[in-house]
């Protein structure tokens, strides 16, 4: 393993007197990449972290194939579908269906800058509204007793003052929301691109932990920019829990490091993760997947690794061959070990 060794932890007892252990390690949600089969991989690495759906609308929801959403391996659980839209009576409902679907909380987007969702009235921009966001958290909590959370940034746009987001979380507050998720970014709904959303608006840490200082009675979780096991534990000295990103899918490994400096979990080795893959995608293969549909979240796994570019280069040339099965992530370590006989898997 490359990169600084990890320290154990020193947490400290959690202050918020509600059960919120639950939210102290979570994967974000991320259109295109967390589907199930990500899921599914994500949980071979870390046994305690929270997972979280690909957003899904409430229209998708209500006039779609709820099967084609929300169906899941009861191996993800914990897991948090994510929902956007605006109408309470709408987000009620779809609360409801995710409740019957098995799902351990309902989270409201309230973050993301895209103009398609924009265009839908949901996501970043019901931040200038947060008397409607709370009304759909209050319709969603009456609606369904497993937790209703809501994801969000900073603020967007000319919201530049910590005031703005200590109304937002004062007024969610009164609609009897328990957990906030923050993006420490504010976003721009206009001129940025989502991924420059991602990367270009500064992060505020302290804007956060003040939150959570002012608010001692809401559970915080911060979002954004966290891409190492000591960055991730300092967070815990200030708020709740930590949510990672696109470091959980470029390095996946990353989460088993995490699990093992929060909760002592011993340390897999990358081939083991993959062999407990194994029932699974022989599985989904006899209910017609593909394999590259399942093999294309492992690309990361040795990221960082010896070789770890040739077991990319064979998984992406061979996971979509007919008749691709378990045997092509096998070879693919084969085709690492040869580049690296040094540093077996």
């Amino acid at each position: 393993m490359t990169g600084t060794p990890e320290r154990a932890p020193t947490l400290e007892p959690l202050k918020n007197p509600n059960n919120v252990a639950g939210w102290r390690f979570c994967v974000a949600p991320m259109m295109d990449w967390t589907d199930r089969h990500c899921r599914y991989f994500h949980r071979q690495l870390a046994p305690h972290a929270r997972l979280y759906t690909e957003m899904v609308t409430t229209g998708a929801l209500l006039h779609g194939d709820p099967q084609r959403f929300l169906a899941h391996d009861a191996a993800e659980r914990p897991l948090a579908l994510q929902v956007g839209g605006h109408e309470p009576a709408d987000l009620a409902q779809c609360a409801r269906i995710g409740a019957d679907f098995g799902y351990d909380e309902i989270n409201l987007n309230v973050g993301c800058p895209s103009d398609r969702v924009q265009s839908g009235r949901f996501g970043a921009c019901l931040m200038r509204e947060p008397a409607l966001v709370a009304d759909c958290v209050a319709a969603m909590r009456a609606a369904v007793k497993i937790p209703v959370t809501v994801k969000c940034r900073i603020g967007v746009d000319d919201q530049d003052e910590y005031e703005d987001l200590q109304r937002f979380a004062e007024t969610l507050i009164g609609a009897g929301l328990e957990v906030l998720i923050v993006h420490a970014r504010k976003a721009w709904l206009h001129g940025l691109s989502p991924k420059e959303n991602r990367e270009i608006p500064p992060l505020d840490y302290p804007r956060v932990y003040r939150l959570k200082r002012e608010f001692p009675q809401l559970a915080i979780v911060i979002n954004g920019g966290i891409v190492a096991i000591d960055a991730a534990l300092d967070h815990l000295q200030h708020v709740d829990g930590v949510m990672l990103g696109r470091a959980a899918y470029h390095d996946p490994h990353i989460l088993a490091r995490l699990e093992r400096a929060m909760y002592g979990t011993p340390l897999p080795g990358r081939e083991v993760v993959l062999q407990r893959l194994e029932p699974y995608i022989a599985a989904e293969l006899r209910r017609g997947e593909a394999l590259h549909h399942i093999a294309r979240h492992v690309l990361g796994l040795y990221l960082g690794e010896p070789g770890a570019r040739a077991f990319r280069r064979y998984l992406s040339e061979h996971m979509r061959a007919a008749g691709a099965d378990f045997r092509v992530l096998m070879d693919a370590v084969g085709a690492l070990r040869e580049h690296a006989p040094a540093r077996a898997a």
